[in-house]
């Protein structure tokens, strides 16, 4: 019996995509000749019955060479089955055997007998198909015209299409003629076997697992699936099998795709989208899409994937909060954009920017226009819209009249027109300069009060001010200096440390910058050069590099002092320490190295010994135990006074805690941050 697509569907994957295969469309089976012959294929299957050898009366058609092609049978545009192509070659054997009488006597030959040996040849040929659990046999009718008819010559061909056959099955074929004249033909061929598939999770990251034999050769390419337009391509590499591929939980989008094929001509490929229900593709195809407005009265939505979309006008309070619908509502519009509706979410961009330059405090007025050409207008405000000549208490209805009059002289700007309404932009500045006197008054009040307060309090306020002044010092150059992190990902958990130390030195505040946090512009540059724009940029601004320094780290500084070359693809897509590797040595070898990098270590994560000895040119800390001396020197000269430096210290490994202990409960991994970070069983 045929294989069922379902079968099919499980060796290729949820959405197969089969290359180099020629498709045979509907579910009949059909027979062809080569020019000059005739055939025809008889209804159903015939019984595998090959009988006794008997002996040809005279010149016979009989199958010579058997000839197979792998084809796909379709009875959709994406329902197909694998099929195998049977061609027979045939030829004439045999000859009219001469009376015994007439070469005797020399009689005259009857012309009754020489008309058959002037006629066509027909023959009857079957074809047998085993592939377990399948076996069937279909019977040719093939007829060749006297004029092609020559002993010991060859007369031509029929194919027959198709059989079907599962991936990886072992097929034999026989072919005889019905009588048979002559020993029955065989053929066994094995069918192509694709590589096996299998994706799970393992914590944040998915592994992708390829279940392929020993020394076998094959392709492996990640693209996102977008509709409509062509597959875009993100990450490919010819591989050895078996793999295991880990993806960081942040790459996986719901239109991201594998694909795997064996690296032999006119492969089979398969072809699977197995994030398209994932919560965690959604989430980051929702943080990756940017909503970007044209003029005049456009907008365009980009990310990874392509998937409807509502869009609308709504508006903002200038003192922020959501973004509200506009009452009374302008028309909604459908559009193919790219962002995700697996949950209800908004993006947001505001036509200030573009349309009224710096954010003002103006007047959003709403213009809707019914039969007759009647026209109201009313002003947005966060208790909804009202008329501008109402007797409401709010600003907009104190000012309808002067607003209603800007709008009729052109003092307000359009941002948006269609049949049913408008907005308008009312600036508000000339009513806002009226109350200037107050405030001004009011802050010659409170200034005159302060006075009075540092004459009475002259010896406290200067010691007060003397601390304040120190704070602001402090504070002023903590902010202005840059700290670039950079690290080796040992695993999930040593990330999230990172992740802790990165946003406990924000708080100080220091200008952090570390790849965790730029994951986009990581993936857009490539790690190479993102490390170089960071390190250019923080030593520019007087800045420190500082090195984390742990297992993983230690090994692939070693690896880059004894082979770099062999060093330098051995890194994920995101793993900024080992590309950086490269034009950090140089300074340390050359003696740049002091004052512009600081190192540090965990301490339950490395003896102070591992640290290769290079890089104990600069000062080299373990944490949390160094953190005063670490944080001090991050700070530079400006650094706060001791007992502030121990508190912030204090702040610091409170927030590393947490971190470190679930770090050291976690079982240890390999480095695992890309695609190529774990090509290994």
């Amino acid at each position: 019996m045929p294989v069922p697509w379902f079968f099919l569907s499980l060796a290729l994957g949820r959405n197969p995509v089969v290359l180099s295969l020629e498709r045979v469309v509907g579910p009949q089976d059909t027979a062809r000749c080569s020019p000059g012959l005739s055939c025809h294929l008889w209804d159903g299957d015939v019984l595998c019955l090959p009988g006794s050898l008997v002996s040809a009366p005279g010149p016979m058609l009989v199958p010579t060479r058997l000839q197979t092609e792998l084809v796909l049978r379709c009875y959709k545009e994406t329902d197909c089955d694998l099929c195998v192509r049977v061609a027979v070659h045939l030829a004439v054997h045999g000859y009219w055997e001469e009376p015994e009488d007439e070469e005797k006597f020399g009689i005259a030959e009857d012309p009754e007998i020489e008309e058959p040996r002037n006629a066509s040849l027909q023959a009857h040929v079957v074809l047998s198909f085993q592939a377990y659990p399948t076996a069937r046999c279909v019977l040719l009718e093939v007829q060749v015209p006297a004029a092609l008819v020559q002993p010991g010559q060859s007369v031509g061909s029929v194919v027959f299409d198709c059989f079907e056959a599962a991936l990886g099955a072992e097929v034999r074929i026989w072919s005889y003629t019905q009588p048979r004249y002559q020993k029955e033909l065989n053929l066994t061929q094995q069918l192509p076997a694709l590589p096996g598939l299998n994706v799970s999770a393992d914590g944040d990251d998915v592994r992708l697992v390829l279940d392929v034999p020993e020394e076998m050769r094959f392709g492996l390419s990640l693209y996102w699936n977008q509709v409509p337009g062509p597959a875009k391509p993100w990450w490919h590499r010819n591989l050895t099998g078996p793999q295991t591929i880990t993806l960081n939980h942040t790459d996986l989008v719901p239109c991201l795709c594998i694909q795997v094929w064996p690296l032999e001509p006119d492969s089979v490929r398969t072809s699977i989208c197995p994030f398209r229900e994932d919560p965690r593709a959604h989430r980051n195809l929702w943080r990756a899409a940017r909503l970007q407005l044209l003029p005049p009265r456009a907008w365009r939505l980009d990310a990874p994937c392509s998937l409807p979309a509502e869009a609308t006008l709504c508006w903002q309070a200038p003192d922020g909060g959501p973004c509200q619908p506009l009452v009374p509502p302008l028309p909604r519009e459908n559009v193919t954009v790219n962002v995700s509706t697996w949950e209800k979410q908004e993006l947001q961009e505001c036509l200030w920017a573009d349309s009224l330059g710096p954010l003002k405090d103006d007047m959003l007025l709403v213009e809707t226009r019914g039969p007759q050409d009647n026209r109201s207008l009313c002003a947005l405000e966060s208790s909804g819209c009202t008329p501008l000549l109402s007797r409401a208490s709010t600003r907009a209805a104190r000012l309808g009249g002067p607003l209603l009059q800007d709008v009729q002289s052109g003092q307000c700007l359009q941002l948006w027109d269609d049949d049913l309404g408008a907005l308008w932009a009312c600036p508000m500045e000339k009513y806002i300069h009226r109350r200037w006197a107050l405030v001004w008054l009011a802050c010659l009040l409170l200034a005159a009060v302060l006075f009075l307060l540092l004459l009475l309090k002259k010896n406290h306020v200067k010691g007060w001010l003397r601390l304040l002044k120190e704070d602001v010092r402090a504070g002023a150059a903590a902010r202005s200096r840059a700290a670039l992190l950079l690290y080796s990902a040992d695993d999930a958990g040593f990330e999230r440390l990172v992740g802790a130390l990165a946003s406990a030195l924000f708080q100080l505040p220091l200008r952090v910058a570390v790849d965790l946090w730029s994951r986009r512009e990581l993936s857009a540059q490539g790690p190479l050069a993102w490390f170089h724009a960071q390190r250019r940029q923080t030593l520019q601004e007087g800045g420190v590099v500082v090195l984390l320094f742990s297992p993983g780290a230690v090994a692939l500084c070693r690896e880059w002092l004894q082979d770099a070359t062999s060093a330098a693809g051995a890194h994920g897509p995101h793993d900024a320490f080992a590309a950086s590797l490269s034009c950090l040595l140089p300074d340390f070898l050359q003696g740049r190295a002091p004052g512009r990098y600081v190192g540090a270590y965990f301490d339950r994560l490395l003896s102070p010994d591992a640290v290769p000895a290079l890089f104990r040119s600069v000062p080299v800390f373990s944490l949390p135990s160094q953190l005063p001396d670490f944080l001090g020197t991050l700070q530079g000269p400006a650094a706060p006074r001791p007992w502030r430096l121990a508190e912030r210290a204090e702040q610091v490994s409170r927030a590393l805690q947490p971190a470190l202990d679930s770090c050291f409960r976690a079982p240890g991994t390999g480095r695992g941050m890309g695609p190529e970070a774990e090509n290994r069983t």
